[in-house]
């Protein structure tokens, strides 16, 4: 056969699988629209946790050639397709004319069609999203030395405050011009829990103990501490809050709160969890994985078949058969 027809009918086996990912992805949409049915009455229809295992199983299981972040970034696309005509979806997001590094890192894991508006300020971000003119927020990720930072607005005494979702970028940088842009995703939904876990605690005392004693007593609760910082209002005063990353999902009645504040020796008006995040795939999950080989068969062993006892029947003669009568 020469090239021209292998080639040929290659690309006729390209087309032909083409096909059957295209129908494959008009038979997930159907079923997507049967969970849009019922889920009606909902307001927010995403599910975070379930959105990012999703990711996790793939890549865990991904072998071959393709790579693992693209792979990711088609699905996405498929994500956040559906959830679209589940009910409205649109995203709010902080960036000026000097950084952009939010708008990237949205439009890379919420679509490249899906509605976005920017915002250039962190608190606007957070209104639109709590008066529900946008799905869910984009904001940088905090940094301990920020002068007016933005999660100090995550308190909230009611249903609709924003919390903490996801974590950007989750399948390795994108092709932005900061390619070390990192921010945290608001909406007010709460998450399931995924096994691999971060949550935000808010801290609110009325007395300065100290980031150095708060951190410390955290650590003699149990918790593994990743990100502290603290802030007060220094125009109007108030209480010092204190925003602590720990590994793990924190549920509304863990003990190791009330642990924390007997460790810390100081009053503490309350510890609210501000939300959590699944923990973005590592360098190393999106590293190339060889193809994984077809398990060999294994060969049947040939079992001798036991050899016939000899019959115990006596054959029937005549003679016999005049006695039996």
């Amino acid at each position: 056969m020469s090239a021209a027809k292998t080639l040929d009918a290659l690309r006729r086996e390209i087309d032909q699988i083409d096909t059957e990912i295209h129908e494959l992805i008009r038979r997930r949409t159907k079923v997507v629209e049967t969970v849009r049915d019922l889920k009606k009455g909902q307001p927010i229809k995403i599910r975070p946790a379930r959105e990012d295992e999703i990711l996790y199983r793939l890549v865990a299981e991904h072998s071959g050639n393709f790579p693992k972040r693209e792979l990711t970034r088609i699905w996405r696309e498929l994500i956040v397709a559906t959830l679209s005509f589940e009910g409205p979806f649109s995203v709010a997001v902080y960036g000026n004319d000097d950084d952009d590094g939010c708008r990237n890192l949205a439009r890379d894991f919420y679509g490249s069609y899906s509605p976005m508006t920017v915002f250039p300020s962190a608190r606007r971000v957070i209104e639109t999203v709590q008066s529900h003119g946008a799905t869910l927020g984009v904001l940088p990720l905090p940094r301990p030395d920020d002068k007016e930072p933005w999660w100090p607005h995550l308190v909230g005494q009611n249903e609709d405050a924003p919390r903490v979702i996801a974590r950007l970028p989750f399948a390795g940088p994108g092709n932005g011009r900061d390619a070390n842009a990192e921010a945290i995703v608001i909406c007010p939904v709460d998450r399931e829990e995924t096994g691999r876990d971060r949550s935000w605690l808010l801290i609110e005392a009325e007395d300065q103990p100290g980031l150095t004693p708060v951190v410390a007593a955290m650590k003699k609760a149990g918790f593994s501490v990743r990100f502290k910082a603290n802030w007060r209002d220094q125009q109007a005063g108030g209480p010092w809050l204190y925003l602590i990353e720990v590994d793990g999902f924190f549920g509304a009645q863990d003990r190791a709160v009330s642990r924390f504040v007997e460790a810390l020796g100081s009053p503490v008006n309350r510890v609210v969890c501000l939300g959590t995040y699944g923990i973005p795939l590592s360098a190393e999950e999106l590293a190339p994985a060889p193809e994984k080989k077809p398990a060999a068969r294994s060969k049947r062993k040939t079992v001798a078949k036991p050899k016939r006892a000899p019959s115990s029947k006596v054959k029937s003669t005549p003679a016999s058969r005049k006695r039996r009568s």
